[in-house]
């Protein structure tokens, strides 16, 4: 959809106005598309690791608006071993929302296997899910779940024994809209976790809207057409329970109600305060700017990033965060519906954001695709980030010849080389086969330096994707080959300190004169959580003298611990006591 002409008018005016005009980034020749790369290899190790399950949305085909979002899925260290665990939160149907076939635990048993220990947990949630996101709401030492959900959103606290409880009704969490993504984050910087929801429209199943046309093709109805909903934040009260501040904090005042479906939380404005940035479906996305503790404006359309660069509202779905041009700044990359691409923003200079999509390879490829979750990864550790987008479309009858784009599409994946992104189309055995994708989540599973996923579709078993980067330079399943690579996970461990997993942090690694940077995000990919770990490839510079890295971290708050003369090849905990 295109803005209005006085919206438009508007924004170009504002974004003249309030902000300095950028020097333009020269052109970059474009990079040959790739039929396959000697750097990324991938095999798909579901068959036997103990992820058995398959994902329920509603039925297959879809036929209202609420069976096509899919669900989310969480990275947890719930027993608090070192590894990351799995939680699925899981759906419901049209016929009974309330109950579905459950949410699910996985427990890590390392080298890419998992054990289902859902009964045990005491997990007992049966109602429609969608997003999920993880932190240690009462600073207890144990990662807690919050759940958004169709209807009433759900807190389950890890009581620290391997067991969970339902603690939403003494939290003060009290929403029965329709929630799609979430996140935790120290929003006021007093060192305990808050919340942010997003919520989508107001559906009633048993009235929903007549289908719509698209392309000439009748399909399903929505969002537009249906009532928009607020997103809500909450404040800790320091102990695991909650103040809802959607109304004095500006969240539900200063911007129209959206189709909200993705979010990212970290400072974009380098002003030292989060910030919220979401991804609305079918609207201009916001910017919300943090303008004192609980006060907020929206700068989407002011800084730019609201809309694409020829002014257009997008079907933001999936967000990945990345410095992709290296000048310090979080970038914001974000996926998009058919017939339109995948946006990259870069972030100029805290205040303005400018669309660099084509100039970085990204517009064409996505343009048939429908994009949901992502992720900027070095999954050849070569020293820059990768780019992995799951896809699938909304409407089951979409086929190239009716809308230009197929309902199964396969994953996009593609390399960084020098200044560009280049299509790979095999990565090893994986050969990124069609299916109804809705989300992935990223890490390094196994622990071996390079960065797995596991992948969730629509109606479809989970998938776990190994990264087969070291066991291509000679190394056993599990062990890295090489030195090239370190992970690092920054950690809170003050005592009364929520924000365990330094959300909100910069996490810098410089390796000579290469200088790379990542932040701790709240939020993912889609509908889920970012891995509370940072990982970098050191490509070819520790194939010289250089034996030796430094590593600093930047915490939300400004505090900032460095450690000079790490070994490479491992994982460090940078900890704040």
């Amino acid at each position: 959809m295109i803005l209005t002409p006085l919206a438009l008018a508007l924004a170009v005016l504002l974004h003249a106005q309030a902000i300095p005009a950028i020097p333009a980034i020269p052109a970059i020749p474009a990079l040959a598309v790739s039929a396959n790369s000697a750097g990324l290899a991938f095999t798909d190790i579901t068959a036997g690791c103990g992820l058995d399950c398959t994902l329920t949305s509603g039925a297959t085909p879809s036929t209202q608006i609420l069976e096509v979002k899919g669900g989310g899925l969480a990275l947890i260290d719930f027993d608090n071993d070192g590894d990351l665990d799995v939680f699925v939160p899981n759906g419901a149907t049209l016929t009974d929302p309330e109950h579905g076939p459950g949410a699910r635990m996985f427990r890590n048993d390392g080298a890419m296997h998992f054990t289902d220990v859902t009964a045990s947990s005491a997990i007992k949630h049966n109602r429609w899910s969608f997003g999920v996101t993880v932190g240690d709401v009462d600073a207890d030492g144990f990662d807690d779940i919050f759940i958004a959900c169709f209807g009433p959103d759900v807190l389950l606290r890890n009581k620290g024994n391997g067991t969970f409880e339902d603690i939403t009704a003494r939290s003060g969490i009290h929403d029965d809209r329709w929630g799609t993504s979430a996140a935790f984050a120290d929003l006021d910087l007093d060192g305990d976790l808050d919340l942010f929801v997003c919520n989508y429209i107001d559906f009633d199943r048993a009235n929903p809207r007549p289908p719509a046309t698209f392309k000439g093709i009748s399909v399903i109805s929505g969002p537009k057409g249906y009532p928009a909903a607020h997103d809500a934040i909450y404040e800790n009260k320091g102990d695991g329970t909650f103040i809802d501040r959607s109304e004095d904090s500006g969240i539900a005042t200063i911007a129209q109600a959206g189709f909200g479906l993705n979010l990212a939380i970290l400072d974009f404005t380098g002003d030292g305060k989060p910030d919220i940035y979401v991804g609305n479906d079918s609207q201009a996305n916001n910017l919300f700017v943090t303008t004192a503790p609980w006060k907020f404006r929206d700068d989407g359309l002011r800084s730019g990033i609201g809309v694409n660069g020829e002014g257009a509202e997008q079907a933001t779905m999936g967000v990945a965060i990345a410095d992709i041009d290296a000048n310090g700044r979080p970038d914001v990359f974000t996926t998009n519906f058919s017939s339109d691409t995948n946006t990259l923003h870069l972030n100029l200079d805290g205040r303005s954001f400018d669309d660099r999509t084509n100039q970085f390879g990204l517009g064409a490829p996505s343009r048939s695709l429908v994009g949901w979750g992502a992720g900027f990864f070095d999954f050849d550790l070569d020293a820059d980030e990768d780019l992995l987008v799951v896809n699938g479309h909304v409407y089951p009858q979409a086929t190239k010849a009716t809308m230009d784009s197929q309902y199964a599409q396969g994953p996009l994946l593609m390399e960084r080389r020098g200044a560009r992104f280049a299509v790979v189309t095999e990565a090893g055995a994986w050969k990124l086969e069609p299916h109804v994708d809705r989300t992935a989540v990223f890490a390094d599973l196994d622990q071996d330096g390079d960065v797995d996923m596991i992948i969730a579709g629509l109606n479809e078993p989970l998938r776990l994707i190994r990264n087969d980067h070291h066991d291509k330079q000679g190394a056993n399943s599990g062990a890295a080959s090489n030195s090239n690579w370190i992970t690092v996970i920054a950690r809170d461990l003050r005592k009364g300190i929520g924000n365990r997993h330094a959300i909100g942090a910069q996490i810098t690694v410089t390796a000579g004169d290469l200088v790379q940077r990542r932040w701790m995000v709240g939020g993912g990919p889609f509908q889920s959580n970012n891995a509370p770990e940072a990982y970098f490839g050191l490509g070819e510079v520790m194939g010289g003298s250089l034996t030796s890295v430094d590593i600093t971290v930047r915490f939300a708050d400004g505090t900032t611990i460095t450690r000079k003369g790490v070994t490479p090849g491992t994982r460090v905990h940078i900890d704040r006591e």
